[in-house]
């Protein structure tokens, strides 16, 4: 074969001392000659370094750096690990051929557009042109459900693309992640087709659809995919257990010529099949690749070893893994501790105390995060940190007092403690259907002239389009006005009214309706509704939120309040994993689905391996889950009866 004179040519000596610079395992990837090779790369094993130095050692060996492809997920991974390569190397590393699934999908569908029946100019649709599209496909459907409970723009994007990437039918999506649109599949395929009719019709590609007809183009026109294949002697892809079905194929119809291709990734960091991701990619990838050699890195640059004898004893648990034992050469660190709280509340106590102890031990605020499963977990330390005054920034989800749901109801309450407070009136009247700017500031007008409190809504004399919805509202503070409510009795009551209204507004309202108990959760500590509206008003000096931790460089003085997913990669002084009690963490939809449950163990190794100091998880005990009406009591099956040199429980 041509690259292999190629590389036996090339016997002068290399630049880099590679064998110096890398431990045994790295060594053998990047000097790894043809063939399938599978590098699993465990947390904080040198990823980056081993496919930048495999770059650099193809190109030191005399491969064509435009014949070596880099795939990423992101633009700004390839661009650094071809930066890295180059400072290692010189400049021909600048020419390797790198870049996002996607861009790589247009550069060659530009080229062969014609073959699958496009223009090459076609336009691109980013995710707004794409809801945009949809939303008028959806105005001009005739046979909506009257009652508009009915997927949204932003929700019919999700449920094709979701349809795409996973390789299911759109029935398949709606009954397993949108149960309560199953009356609409119909219209929603109807909509769906038209969406593909359109798109064709005018020359459109969605993002999915680069990856798409990429692999009909691959797979139909053997002759292109000849051109294409043997334009690439090796290729390399990074996180290779985040591909989805449909980028696995490509890969595999890519290599069809040279079947040079290393992958590189972690079965224990796949965590997103909520993103399309299939855990199956990387299983399957021996396989797929006959003869495909496996290499494993299990040498840790990050965390003390007590650290890793857990992220270990979690991982052991799964069913379907490559098994692996990280290890470190750093001497001493202190086991992971399991805290056992009260409360909630005693929970953020602890948190906040912890974090206090080790700023005067002077550990930067910027080196310790919380972590958690999902966004309304951090709500009451979210206060508490407030009340503090220490800065936070959150990250994969939103801030409590900034999300719209919870501000609805918020509103209700507000206008009990203080009923001449126009911006909550205002915002409870437009929740009604029928109601606009100029009815709500009638109503409030009128409410104000009188002079009596909520009373005077009860003798409010306005025309509206929607006398029922509005007659509800008043029945909800006649109610509370007459009765002697505790403070999270007026929260239920004002959930209970509000839940129609959630319904109608939001298509996630299952997992609004989690926040909101939440909420609920949290009125139950206050004896006073002035209390608790004080509290929840209390803002961090920094109101700023990201939704991804791309930009943060790990030197902001502030905490890191953040869900597990978006903290994948990063890493920590210190990391606290707050409410890892079993029905939470795992979720309990997760419980009973052999799957999720497994990615669910995943994500509480992602969580345990971003520290590389302390670990503490945390949880409140006997905690009342009103949708499924139990009590949850126990710590996470993931770390329930791990033994006390592994792990160390404490009780508040």
């Amino acid at each position: 074969m041509q690259q292999e004179q190629q590389i036996s040519h090339s016997r002068c000596p290399f630049r880099i001392a590679y064998s110096k610079e890398l431990n045994r395992s790295q060594l053998d990837a990047v000097t790894f000659k043809e063939g399938s090779l599978l590098v699993i790369a465990g947390a904080g094993s040198g990823k980056t370094r081993t496919l930048t130095y495999r770059v650099a050692r193809l190109v030191e060996e005399g491969v064509s750096p435009r014949a070596i492809l880099l795939l990423t997920f992101t633009r700004k991974s390839a661009q650094e690990m071809l930066r890295r390569a180059t400072d290692l190397l010189d400049n021909r590393c600048e020419k390797v051929s790198g870049g996002t699934f996607h861009s790589f999908a247009n550069a060659n569908l530009r080229k062969y557009a014609a073959k699958i029946g496009f223009k090459s100019d076609f336009t691109i649709l980013d995710r707004v042109d794409m809801e945009n599209l949809i939303g008028m496909l959806r105005k001009n459907t005739r046979d909506l459900p009257e009652h508009h409970l009915f997927p949204k723009k932003q929700t019919l994007a999700q449920i094709i693309s979701k349809s795409v990437n996973k390789g299911l039918p759109i029935d398949e999506i709606i009954y397993d992640e949108y149960p309560h649109f199953s009356p609409n599949s119909a219209q929603i395929k109807k909509i769906h087709e038209e969406y593909v009719r359109q798109k064709r019709e005018h020359h459109f590609l969605d993002y999915d659809d680069l990856l798409v007809y990429l692999k009909q183009l691959l797979h139909d026109q053997p002759e292109i995919r000849q051109r294409i294949s043997s334009a690439y002697q090796f290729i390399m892809v990074d996180e290779y257990q985040d591909t989805n079905p449909v980028q696995a194929e490509i890969l595999y119809l890519l290599s069809n010529i040279n079947e040079n291709i290393m992958v590189v990734g972690d079965d224990s960091q796949s965590i997103y099949a909520f993103r399309g991701a299939s855990f199956k990619n990387i299983m399957e990838f021996p396989r797929v690749f006959p003869n495909t050699k496996i290499i494993r890195l299990e040498k840790n640059y990050r965390s003390v070893q007590p650290i890793l004898n857990l992220a270990n004893v979690i991982i052991e648990q799964a069913a379907n893994k490559y098994k692996k034992n990280l290890f470190t050469t750093r001497r001493g660190g202190t086991k992971p501790v399991l805290i056992t709280a009260e409360s909630e509340h005693a929970q953020s106590r602890f948190v906040i105390e912890k974090i206090q102890d080790l700023s005067e031990k002077e550990i930067p605020l910027g080196q310790i995060a919380v972590l958690f499963r999902a966004s309304f977990h951090s709500f009451d330390l979210e206060i508490e940190l407030a009340k503090e005054e220490i800065p936070f920034i959150k990250v994969g989800g939103f801030k409590f007092m900034e999300s719209a749901h919870i501000k609805d109801v918020l509103a209700h309450l507000k206008v009990i403690s203080n009923p001449y407070d126009w911006l909550s009136w205002h915002r409870i009247f437009l929740l009604l259907d029928k109601i606009g700017i100029k009815t709500a500031q009638n109503i409030f007008s009128a409410l104000y002239e009188k002079r009596t409190g909520i009373v005077g809504l009860f003798t409010v004399n306005i025309k509206t389009g929607n006398p029922d919805g509005f007659n509800r509202l008043k029945e909800l503070f006649s109610m509370i006005e007459s009765g002697h409510m505790s403070v999270v009795e007026m929260g239920e009551a004002v959930f209970n009214y509000y839940w129609p209204i959630l319904k109608e507004k939001y298509d996630d309202h299952p997992k609004r309706s989690r926040d909101l108990e939440q909420l609920l959760t949290i009125m139950d500590r206050y004896r006073t509704l002035e209390k608790f509206l004080t509290d929840m008003a209390l803002e961090p000096p920094s109101s700023s939120i990201n939704n991804s931790l791309s930009s943060y460089d790990g030197d902001l003085d502030r905490l890191v309040l953040s869900t597990v997913h978006s903290a994948k990669g990063l890493e920590w002084h210190t990391v606290f994993v707050i409410w890892t009690l079993d029905g939470r963490f795992p979720s309990l939809r997760s419980i009973n689905k052999e799957e999720e449950l497994e990615e669910e163990m995943r994500l509480m190794y992602v969580a345990t391996t971003r520290a590389k100091e302390n670990l503490y998880f945390t949880y409140p005990e006997e905690i009342y889950d009103r949708s499924s009406r139990t009590i949850l009591n126990r710590p996470s099956r993931f770390l329930d009866g791990l033994p006390g040199d592994i792990l160390q429980k404490s009780y508040l």
